[in-house]
Order: C-alpha cells, then sequence, then structure tokens
C-alpha cells in the first residue's frame, strides 16, 4: 500500500474506521506512533498522519505534514470500450489504472449484450484500492454512453481498433475498442470517415486482451 484514500484527508485529526481500520490493524499491524500517508483525490497533496491512539473500532490521527503531487500523464489515453461481460470490466480495470489510462468511456454496441450493466460505485471502489496499491495519485475518470452514434457526436477525432488497420498507435489519444465479435456493418458505416488502427498480431484477441495491449502500445 503506497497510501490510503479518505475523502476528509487534509483535515488536522481523523478518525478512522470500518473496513479502513480492520486494514490498518488487522491486516497491516499499525501501532500507535506509527505514520501513514492518506490522499483524497481531489486537491494536490499527499498527507501524512501520526496514530494517536486505537481503540476496539477506530484509530486517531493527528496531520503531520503535506507535499504536493504531481498529477500529470505523460500522455492522457481514453480508451472507448464497447461494453462486455462486467465481470471481465472489473477485473481488466486495476491493469488500466496502473498502466496510466487516463479516461474509459464504456457504450453498447450493436454486439453488446443489452442485459450488461455496469455498477459504477464497484469501479470507483477498484480504482480506489489499485491506487492504493499501485501508487497512482488521480482517479481514472469513467463514463457510460448510450451507443456509438453518441460516441461519434461527442468525440469526433476518435479512431477504431480493428483488422487491417494502420499500425500508427502511438499518435492516437482516443480510441475506441469493440465487443466480442467486433463491429458490424453498420458500425463500421458509422465509422468510415475515421482512422482505422491496427495490431501487429494475427490471432484473434479478446477485447480485454485487445485493450490492454492498445493502452500499453499507446503510453510507451
Amino acid at each position: 500500500m503506497q497510501f490510503l484514500y479518505d475523502k476528509k484527508a487534509g483535515e488536522n485529526s481523523l478518525s478512522i474506521e470500518n473496513k479502513n481500520f480492520r486494514y490498518l490493524v488487522k491486516v497491516r499491524r499499525f501501532k500507535v506512533g506509527d505514520t501513514i500517508r492518506l490522499i483524497n483525490f481531489f486537491d494536490e497533496y499527499l498527507y501524512r498522519y501520526k496514530i494517536l491512539s486505537i481503540d476496539r473500532r477506530n484509530l486517531e490521527l493527528s496531520l503531520l505534514e503535506k507535499e504536493t503531487i504531481n498529477k500529470e500523464t505523460n500522455k492522457k489515453v481514453h480508451l472507448l470500450w464497447c461494453i462486455i461481460d462486467p465481470k471481465v470490466i472489473y477485473q481488466t480495470i486495476p491493469m488500466l489504472n496502473q498502466i496510466g489510462v487516463f479516461k474509459i468511456s464504456f457504450l453498447y454496441c450493436k454486439r453488446s449484450q443489452k442485459n450488461f450493466k455496469l455498477d459504477l460505485s464497484k469501479i470507483e471502489k477498484i480504482l480506489i484500492n489499485s491506487c492504493q496499491q499501485c501508487g497512482r495519485s488521480d482517479l481514472m475518470e469513467i463514463e457510460i454512453l448510450s451507443d456509438l452514434k453518441e460516441a461519434i457526436k461527442k468525440y469526433k477525432d476518435i479512431s477504431y481498433l480493428d483488422f487491417g488497420g494502420d499500425q500508427n498507435i502511438g499518435d492516437m489519444d482516443k480510441v475506441l475498442v469493440g465487443c466480442e465479435g467486433g463491429f458490424n456493418d453498420e458500425e463500421r458505416e458509422l465509422l468510415k470517415t475515421h482512422t482505422k488502427i491496427g495490431l501487429k498480431i494475427k490471432n484473434i484477441l479478446k477485447s480485454e486482451t485487445a485493450i490492454l495491449t492498445l493502452a500499453i502500445k499507446s503510453l510507451t
């Protein structure tokens, strides 16, 4: 753990309870006098606190100092991802967060199963846990779009990943990745004026494998 998230981080005194209390005391074995770093994801600071006391249900902290953190990434890669099985998305998001993807826009494509629903509160918890472990100091932006038409209307400069596309991925910062089975003819017609990019891989990739590969190539 690089730091712990608390929305009240920055206050002179804090009380830690519930899940975070159990993690710090039962798992990490923090003691009175130890110091811990907290972040709130809203401002530009990382806060260091001293543990003043521990009882059965909470621990009391006192602010010692704060340090400025740089939240700017080298490149703000924005991925648009046609919705697949939420379980797979929940498993993949921590990896995309560690890599440094700036934003993900989820949308329903023609071959998305419409019964798939994403739990945004669960995604937020996953991202917070990932940031605490990897040290990322900003929360990835997440949004839900209704379909491809809305995505194109909102982001006119998107590119899309498909077979037979250009290999020049490094210059792209908004890239659309399809779901299992790829895009249908209607969607390809909507995308015909947008740049088509590809990967130098002959095998058919799962959607999550494609988006991870794309993210890595875009950021390196």
